[in-house]
């Protein structure tokens, strides 16, 4: 049996914090602390405004720029949608899909997040896909229920090949903060 251990993967998600200039400040100070490292990988998420700034700000960096979302929809009549090939086009290498806000605040459902994935594959994306339990649901002992569903749903459409463009991320909704 061979180590497959996988390289950290820290991201930080910006939500809709920080402007232009705060952002890129944030930007540039990480490019110089992380230096040229290979032992950890390092992406940003900043609000889909700023991505295109900051993946030239950061190119030639290690430290990957990404979307916070993508519409499950290739193109079309979707006001304030931002579509995975746009993402792409911006400068994005990887997109967050299957939030918990995205989840429990605008009501996504785990089909829609699994379109999402699909999207953002066929796009060129990696995804990182959240899974996660309300606290309601922890206490009701449905932990391992509910992220199998999530995960089950959000999987689906991913071959075994596109695995490796792929991360879970679990985040229980009772533990996040602000």
């Amino acid at each position: 049996m061979t180590d497959s251990a996988r390289t950290p993967f820290l991201a930080g998600n910006w939500k809709m914090n920080l402007d232009r200039k705060s952002g890129l400040d944030l930007a540039c100070q990480l490019r110089d602390r992380i230096g040229s490292r290979t032992d950890v990988e390092v992406a940003v998420f900043p609000p889909a405004v700023y991505i295109d700034e900051l993946s030239r700000a950061l190119s030639g960096s290690p430290i990957r720029v990404g979307g916070q979302d993508c519409c499950e929809e290739t193109s079309g009549a979707f006001t304030g949608e931002v579509s995975a090939p746009m993402l792409v086009d911006s400068g994005a290498e990887i997109v967050i899909i299957g939030h918990s806000e995205r989840r429990h605040v605008y009501g996504e459902t785990d089909e829609k997040v699994a379109q999402k994935v699909r999207q953002a594959l066929d796009a060129g994306l990696d995804v990182i896909l959240c899974v996660g339990e309300l606290l309601a649901e922890r206490e009701a002992g449905q932990t391992e229920e509910v992220v199998r569903r999530q995960l089950t749903a959000g999987l689906e459409p991913v071959s075994e090949a596109e695995m490796a463009r792929l991360v879970v991320a679990y985040e229980p909704v009772w533990a996040i903060g602000t």
